[in-house]
């Protein structure tokens, strides 16, 4: 009975309605190879002896695609294990400039933010911040927020993100879209300190079926889905448009639909039942309309 379940998700069957829903619909890790292999990378940048230029990271790709995820997992597992913390997640916030900037990794250090616009002042504030807590990763998600601004506000950034290097020995880990990507390589100077690890759309191959056999065994339906047999499989992926988000999206509302109707199994009609609309449609979706 329920040999498709994984053997900690067996004992959920036996949940009410709205406990399999609400375990269904909670957030949880996928441990694919992109994810696993960006997590050795922050491991050995977590490991590097001292540098006095140190290189950075990039972690790109399209929205919705578990970046941040990849980011939070690890820096939940360091801070679970590690003596002494020496990575934070910086929220990278929306607006321009360099104040901006700095009221993001105030925020990660949960250090007061004062109402003085004097940029010196909260460089101050930050230096005397990162030579007390020793950071040795910052990772910055949303790092594209601080590419919208003027030129010169870009060029202070930037110029942030190489002292820290060389005076705080930080490496600088920059989450976001293709953006990112583009402006640290229009100059040899910003290219040399970043490496990239790409985080691209699925394909739809063996390993996008593992996946969505993964899935299956994680969630509680007490009758074998398939899903990775095709023509669920390739309606799943079209839905979603290689988006791990969207995948899990789809998938887990799907599931959850069947807890409700007692069907007990994702099919393809029940997916079709959703209307769920791929993310480059929703802007030209239909309903649209009825918004106006």
């Amino acid at each position: 009975m329920a040999d498709h379940l994984l053997d900690h998700v067996r004992p959920y069957l036996h949940c009410n309605v709205e406990e399999r829903i609400a375990y269904i619909q909670a957030s949880r890790w996928i441990g694919h190879q992109v994810a696993m292999q960006a997590h050795n990378r922050l491991a050995e940048l977590l490991a590097r002896p001292p540098a006095l230029r140190t290189r950075g990271l990039m972690l790109v790709g399209p929205y919705a695609n578990g970046k941040t995820m990849i980011a939070e997992r690890f820096a939940v597992e360091h801070v679970r294990n590690a003596d002494q913390q020496r990575l934070w997640v910086v929220q990278t916030r929306e607006g321009a400039g360099l104040a901006h900037f700095y009221e993001s990794i105030l925020q990660a250090f949960r250090a007061p933010i004062g109402n003085s616009r004097s940029v010196r002042r909260t460089t101050a504030q930050i230096d005397h911040l990162l030579d007390s807590m020793r950071p040795r990763i910052l990772i910055f998600d949303e790092f594209h927020n601080a590419l919208r601004g003027r030129t010169r506000d870009v060029e202070a950034v930037f110029a942030f993100l190489r002292r820290i290097g060389r005076q705080f020995d930080i490496s600088p880990v920059l989450i976001g879209e293709v953006a990112v990507y583009d402006f640290i390589n229009q100059t040899s100077e910003m290219a040399s300190r970043f490496e990239l690890h790409a985080v691209p759309r699925w394909q739809y191959d063996e390993e996008f079926l593992t996946l969505l056999d993964s899935l299956e065994g994680a969630l509680p339906l007490a009758h074998a889905s398939d899903l990775s047999d095709e023509p669920l499989a390739r309606k799943v992926f079209q839905l979603s448009e290689g988006l791990i988000g969207e995948i899990i999206a789809i998938v887990s509302t799907a599931a959850a639909a069947a807890v409700r109707s007692g069907a007990e199994r994702i099919t393809k009609s029940g997916i079709q039942k959703l209307r769920y609309i791929p993310l480059s449609e929703r802007r030209r979706a239909a309903i649209r309309s009825e918004l106006l």
